[in-house]
């Protein structure tokens, strides 16, 4: 199968090109930057250089995109040629190129607005049923950009799965305030609870809806790591997720206190992820109690994948305040 991957020098890009390029595949690397995993430089807002790529494609994975970070440093029109009309191109010369699979990365910041529930309300338990509220212009172009691969599914029968990712990079936390009281570890496995996944993770959902999409057509999955929690957990996931923790993961707590570490005192939503599981029988290997087995033997938290591939950064500059400028 001949494969297009987006977005082939970014973090995502490159660890499928590494995953897929020892197999029978052919990959065909596109990214507006040269690297040891793109052989087609250009951007996916150029029309002509989408279709001569597209040529003889059997598969896209469309990785490529403005991200969240960009918000404060790119305009709207920006996101739009980007995250829109990029998408556009693709679908559309898919369509023309006979192409059998279209993978559409996406990401759990599409929900916006619908992960914060009322002060005095539970814990939001999110599923791809929860209407999202996009809450910046990242948001308002992923959403319209799904939209455009559900009428592309309709219309011309194009087979085209969304992935709705979350947080699985490794850069540290934008918020100011928790990089002071948290560790950075410490950060990333509290995440594991509720909003972040592993990259080998991801790239394993990615190939299995590859090979799943003609026969499902259309569908949009969260791609988050297993949650321990379940529903009768989030009243008290919003007063003391401490507690919640320990009685889910007991073992968690003996690590932390040799780490010194902390749980986050509260959380608000949680990301769920049992229709992936069931329609693409994606089997996600880092969760949160792996992650605390690998904290105490001394394994890395992290799969190999995500080591090799290591932190890119969004920007070609450095900022005083952060990994990037919040807006």
């Amino acid at each position: 199968m001949k494969i297009l991957v987006t977005g082939s020098s970014g973090h995502l890009g490159e660890a499928l090109v590494r995953t897929m390029q020892g197999t029978t595949h052919q990959l065909v690397g596109l990214d507006r930057t040269a690297s040891p995993f793109t052989g087609s430089v250009g951007t996916i807002t150029d029309r002509d250089f989408v279709r001569r790529c597209v040529q003889g494609v059997d598969a896209v994975i469309h990785a490529a995109t403005l991200h969240k970070p960009h918000v404060a440093t790119h305009t709207r029109q920006d996101f739009v040629d980007t995250n829109i009309t990029g998408t556009l191109n693709l679908l559309e010369e898919a369509v023309s190129a006979g192409v059998s699979s279209f993978i559409f990365t996406s990401t759990t910041s599409a929900f916006g607005g619908a992960l914060t529930p009322p002060p005095d309300a539970p814990a939001a338990w999110v599923t791809e049923d929860v209407r999202p509220v996009p809450k910046n212009i990242y948001g308002v172009t992923k959403t319209a950009a799904e939209d455009l691969c559900e009428l592309f599914h309709r219309r011309h029968q194009l087979a085209c799965l969304v992935l709705r990712t979350s947080r699985f990079f490794p850069e540290v936390d934008d918020d100011p305030t928790v990089r002071r009281v948290y560790d950075d570890g410490n950060v990333k496995a509290n995440e594991y609870l509720y909003r972040r996944v592993d990259l080998q993770d991801v790239v394993d959902a990615h190939v299995l809806a590859i090979e799943k999409a003609p026969s499902i057509g259309f569908g949009r999955y969260i791609i988050s790591a297993s949650t321990p929690f379940q529903p009768d957990d989030l009243a008290d996931l919003r007063l003391n997720t401490p507690q919640v923790v320990e009685r889910r993961v007991p073992e968690y707590a003996e690590e932390y206190a040799r780490r010194g570490w902390k749980m986050f005192p509260r959380i608000e939503r949680v990301y769920v992820n049992e229709r992936a599981r069931r329609e693409l029988g994606w089997q996600p290997r880092y969760d949160f109690r792996r992650i605390i087995n690998c904290l105490r033997t001394g394994d890395a938290p992290r799969s190999p994948l995500a080591h090799a591939v290591g932190s890119k950064g969004y920007h070609d500059r450095e900022f005083a305040d952060g990994p990037y400028p919040v807006s």
